[in-house]
């Protein structure tokens, strides 16, 4: 009898637990929610995507980013739970975009992708795997994108995207003249060398921003990437250094994945608005922290 009732009270808390687990959407809202920021929800055609932006802002602006809107757009998240078994929910783990967001003094907002975030709509796991940059993904992050310029008005836009998201920042950039600026925060900007390194299978229904037949000359370009991110190596982006000679690619020493680039954000801003600040395609000047040396703390995920 007391066997019984101890494997009945075993049941019955693993429901209450599986009852109580949130899921990544869930808490991903919720550290958002914790952080002051204000979730939201945008229609980027006949997708739906969650948002995230700063509960006020400033009433009068006198840093040197007034006038700019910053769009931010977060890595993959978490595709698959192991190989070969694809996510339920592939909605980030990790806050850092989100902290990115809150440490830079412009009017800000983040973009989340289709199927992302609990939003439950028809989708297909190809939206966050293999076809994770695809046309489908690309069209609506597009169309969302433009509607936040349209009813945010600024001097000048640009587009911040971390890992994965600096993928689809890069696409969405050459498809909107609206967009004054591309910034990539170690991004793997060519996934046929990415996946080639991981040794993972080709993304074959995504969009390669190394591969695609046109760019826009008038759209400034700053790219980051960590000496020490075995993620996205520094090596993977050379295809795309070659088809865009005018783009800033920076290689930051003992950066990687993940660190430091919250500690050092103020200084990553301070390169943009320099990069603003240029005419025509003339390369920015190099920062003095170019090279500065950063001890990493945090081991490089497993995917953008």
């Amino acid at each position: 009898m007391a066997a019984s009732t101890g494997l009945f009270l075993a049941l019955l808390m693993a429901v209450f637990a599986s009852g109580c687990a949130s899921t990544p959407a869930e808490a991903l809202d919720r550290r958002a929610a914790q952080l002051g920021l204000q979730a939201g929800t945008l229609a980027g055609g006949e997708m739906l995507l969650r948002t995230y932006a700063k509960a006020a802002a400033p009433s009068a602006p006198t840093h040197p980013h007034s006038g700019e809107l910053h769009i931010y757009l977060d890595g993959d998240g978490r595709p698959f739970v192991r190989p070969r078994q694809v996510a339920r929910d592939p909605t980030p783990r990790d806050p850092l975009v989100l902290k990115l967001l809150l440490a830079d003094p412009a009017r800000a907002i983040y973009l989340g992708r289709p199927c992302y975030h609990g939003m439950n709509q028809p989708c297909d796991a190809r939206l966050w795997t293999t076809a994770r940059y695809g046309e489908r993904v690309v069209a609506s992050m597009t169309t969302a994108v433009a509607r936040i310029i349209e009813t945010q008005p600024a001097s000048r836009v640009v587009l911040i995207g971390y890992s994965g998201g600096g993928v689809l920042a890069a696409l969405i950039a050459e498809r909107l003249n609206s967009v004054d600026a591309l910034v990539t925060i170690a991004a793997n900007l060519d996934i046929d060398a990415w996946t080639q390194h991981h040794g993972f299978s080709p993304l074959a229904e995504s969009h390669n921003p190394a591969r695609m037949s046109g760019q826009r000359l008038s759209l400034r370009h700053l790219h980051w990437v960590g000496a020490s991110d075995d993620n996205v190596p520094p090596a993977s982006q050379a295809v795309m250094r070659a088809r865009v000679p005018w783009a800033e690619f920076r290689e930051l020493a003992d950066f990687d994945h993940r660190c430091c680039w919250l500690e050092t954000w103020p200084a990553r801003l301070g390169e943009i608005t320099v990069l603003l600040s240029q005419s025509g395609y003339a390369p920015a000047p190099v920062p003095p922290d170019y090279r500065e040396s950063r001890q990493s703390t945090s081991p490089a995920p497993g995917s953008p």
